[in-house]
């Protein structure tokens, strides 16, 4: 039997036709001539199912991994409220945001993107920012981000770009990293991921806090109203304690430290009652000017610069819950950009239309078949009736004897009526694998980016470009990544090339916009739920450090006693002993004893490493001599006395004070 199969098997070889090894095919063999542009009606049409090369690609990466998902796999979740600001009839005929007097419930996940689901939260990357609306029409979903932009134009090459940014698949090194060969690869010879760049190099991709975080709906939408008449639209959550980072090497020391510091902090302050909030904001758009900018409204590698269009608060959400079982609910939660209300619509975005493609395919698999919507996180709060049966996994009994339409046995039931409607848009164009050429500009917003920046910003991009490519092996990526640096700022192409030991390339004509809101340099500035550490030790004055801790918490912050041993200090509790803490756990710290610390080691690294991370610094009593002994300068955010809980609380509201001399400091 084996004979004849390898008989049959020379007879099929001796028809093969003989391509190329260079040649991209299709699962069947069909030769490939475009892998970078799906199928639409039109440059700038919708993407077209009867794309099989597209459809081939996209579902063989969707079900690439199982069980955890292939990206966004380490993500943390909870359970909110949104509360509408003002009704939105003259917009939307969405009922959740029509009716002020309801509180939609809704439910949050926030994620990285590349890593597994053991990775590290503080990692490079971009963080996922998905929010479920359980609304009385259905549930509908703002998958986004925390970067208005993303990576690619076109969903044909989402494949491509994770793949890249993955593990490199010889040694599955390095893990939740864009540091690699593969990864820039891409990024030189993709220029249209240049602007997501840009913000991936920036403190954006190492945030603070899921509390502390922006979120953005990436694509442009539509909302429809009662009449039928559409308006663009992009989604913005804007966090209430507003927007903050860590830096680098704070990053690197808190995925030692602990690895789920993100989680752990969403976790922890909603278990304590200080529930996040964020506002739905809103960029709106007139069909009429839907040509008038330099850049097309499809194109998800592109912003709307506030100044250009600014943002329109229309809600709050709190989150106030925590889940009950991770796996669950925060990890069995599915989110589909596919999942609407009647008025809100899709547009033309070809990288939206494969992701409405593509979430539920990935779905199918990951979660065991069509009736993942019955899994309690998934389910509508409103009554699902149709014909649609059995499957892996139906939990519903079923009790009619009808499961078709049109039907008279059941009187009907369920009838099609007063439903979602499609917004109507005429759409014509030739068949094409063609990019519109208002995508063709890859350059013009990561320059925007880079011009907005302050001085420690441009400071800790340029830091960024330098650690990653530095991992990079291969000399030609990097001077093609340099390349492509000098086309959007000689500046940064310069000093990247400069710490890279490259040739500089010759400087381009460059434009001198820039859009002030992309800076993180002016944000809400509050001490609440700020984290403080407090060093004691034998001897301390604990009148002094209660009377601070009382004066810091009563503004909303949350305060730790760490000291050399637990139990009790001089009459105060120990929260956290020195040797199981770290200054990259907090926000800030305070010496409040130096005559037995000043000789610790380790508590000298302790404010010498806050001091070099920008943190403020404190100094009550004694602890001036801790602050001596670990050579801490007397700069800004550094404050000493006796009644310092004013001055200190600013300093900590403040954030970080980039602009400090490290120079001579031991590091």
């Amino acid at each position: 039997m084996q004979s004849e199969r390898d008989a049959k098997d020379r007879q099929l070889d001796a028809h093969r036709v003989p391509l190329d090894d260079r040649t991209m095919t299709t699962d069947q063999g069909s030769p490939v001539d475009d892998t970078d542009n799906s199928l639409k009606a039109g440059t700038r049409g919708p993407t077209l199912m009867e794309d099989f090369h597209f459809r081939e690609k996209i579902t063989r990466f969707d079900h690439e991994r199982i069980p955890e998902r292939v990206v966004h796999a380490r993500g943390a979740g909870a359970y909110g409220v949104f509360e509408l600001y003002e009704p939105l009839g003259d917009l939307t005929s969405a009922a959740f945001l029509n009716d002020t007097s309801v509180k939609t419930p809704t439910f949050v996940r926030f994620s990285t993107v590349a890593g597994s689901r053991g990775s590290a939260d503080t990692v490079r990357d971009v963080r996922g920012f998905a929010t479920k609306f359980y609304t009385t029409q259905g549930n509908f979903d703002i998958v986004g981000n925390n970067f208005p932009v993303f990576f690619i134009q076109d969903g044909i090459k989402f494949p491509d770009f994770v793949h890249a940014v993955k593990p490199e698949p010889h040694n599955e090194i390095p893990q939740a990293q864009s540091a690699h060969d593969t990864f820039w690869d891409f990024v030189q010879l993709q220029p249209e991921s240049l602007h997501m760049i840009m913000w991936l190099m920036s403190d954006r991709a190492i945030p603070r806090s899921f509390r502390m975080m922006q979120g953005f709906g990436v694509h442009t939408f539509r909302l429809v109203n009662a009449a039928g008449q559409g308006t663009f639209v992009k989604w913005h959550w804007r966090p209430v304690l507003g927007t903050y980072s860590l830096v680098w090497d704070e990053v690197l020391r808190v995925q030692g430290n602990d690895p789920d510091f993100n989680r752990r902090d969403l976790w922890e302050a909603i278990e304590r009652g200080a529930y996040p909030e964020y506002e739905l904001c809103v960029q709106l758009v007139p069909e009429s000017r839907e040509h008038d900018f330099d850049f097309d409204l499809l194109d998800a590698t592109k912003i709307i610069p506030e100044e250009q269009v600014p943002l329109r608060p229309i809600g709050k959400m709190t989150l106030n819950r925590n889940p009950q079982n991770f796996f669950a609910e925060t990890e069995q939660v599915a989110f589909h950009t596919a999942n609407l209300v009647p008025g809100v619509d899709f547009t033309n975005d070809p990288l939206l239309q494969a992701r409405n493609f593509s979430y539920l395919d990935t779905q199918l698999l990951r979660l065991g078949g069509p009736n993942f919507p019955q899994i309690p996180v998934n389910r509508p709060v409103n009554e699902v009736r149709n014909d649609q049966r059995d499957g892996f996994h139906q939990h519903q009994i079923h009790e009619s004897r009808t499961s078709y339409a049109p039907n008279s046995i059941s009187g009907g039931c369920p009838a099609a009526r007063d439903g979602y409607q499609h917004y109507q848009e005429k759409v014509e164009g030739t068949k094409i694998r063609m990019r519109s050429p208002s995508f063709q500009d890859h350059y013009s917003q990561a320059t925007l980016f880079w011009n907005s920046m302050a001085g420690w910003e441009k400071r800790h991009i340029v830091e960024a470009f330098l650690f990653e490519l530095g991992h990079v092996e291969r000399r030609p990526i990097k001077e093609g990544v340099v390349r492509h640096l000098g086309a959007i700022h000689p500046d940064l192409a310069g000093r990247v090339a400069e710490g890279l030991g490259l040739p500089v390339p010759i400087p381009g004509q460059v434009h001198t916009n820039a859009s002030p809101a992309l800076s993180m340099t002016n944000q809400p500035r509050s001490v609440a739920t700020r984290k403080i550490a407090i060093l004691v030790a034998d001897g301390t004055d604990a009148a002094a450090v209660s009377a601070l801790r009382q004066a810091l918490e009563g503004q909303g912050a949350v305060c730790e006693v760490v000291a050399p041993h637990e139990g009790a200090v001089g009459g105060l509790q120990v929260d956290r002993q020195l040797s199981a803490a770290g200054s990259v756990l907090y926000d800030a710290v305070v010496a409040a004893d130096g005559g037995a610390l000043a000789s610790v080691g380790r508590a000298q690294f302790f404010v010498l490493e806050a001091f070099r991370h920008g943190k403020a610094i404190g100094a009550v009593g004694s602890g001036r001599q801790l602050l001596e002994a670990a050579r801490v300068p007397g700069q800004d955010g550094v404050i000493v006395g006796d009644d310092i809980a004013s001055a200190f609380a600013d300093a900590v509201a403040a954030h970080r004070f980039y602009d400090r001399d490290i120079t001579g400091i031991p590091a």
